[in-house]
């Protein structure tokens, strides 16, 4: 797999039904990890505070041993970091050009002041998935927020 390769994103929701697929391109293949470049491509909306912007670039990573993926947001204008959205899901089911994940409802922003936000807990608590899917779904999160913690300590 070579950088600039395409590669097909499949966000499944706990049923395993496909609810959204896009095309990004390879930035970094490792042992447990890709990271990929996409563009978004819905109209401008501000999303609890995120302003997410047509033709915003993305940089994507996604895990096949973390239970989260990370979107690093840059504004299409000058390429400033906007934010972070993280989803919490299953590790990432990584093949030679696509991958899916199946996506738990948590969702967490991350501002560039380092402030956060977790979104969709109601609809985290009604899926209908394992104690052990859930439990991993929690501390999933809460290492998230302690690597932003971290990455924001001055």
């Amino acid at each position: 797999m070579t950088k600039g390769a395409p590669i097909t994103v499949s966000k499944l929701n706990p049923a395993g039904e496909e609810t959204w697929r896009y095309t990004g391109h390879l930035l970094e293949r490792g042992a447990n990890f890709l990271t990929l470049e996409a563009y978004f491509d819905r109209e401008d909306v501000e999303y609890h505070g995120l302003f997410l912007g047509k033709g915003d670039r993305f940089v994507e990573a996604y895990y096949t041993d973390r239970w989260y993926n990370i979107f690093e947001i840059h504004a299409r204008q000058d390429d400033h970091v906007r934010g972070w959205y993280c989803n919490i899901g299953c590790p990432a089911e990584i093949y030679d050009d696509r991958l899916s994940y199946v996506d738990l409802a948590l969702d967490l922003i991350v501002n560039p002041n380092g402030s956060q936000l977790v979104l969709d807990e109601d609809e985290f608590e009604d899926l209908d998935i394992t104690p052990e899917t859930r439990q991993q779904a929690l501390l999933a999160l809460k290492d998230l927020q302690q690597f932003f913690n971290r990455k924001f300590q001055h």
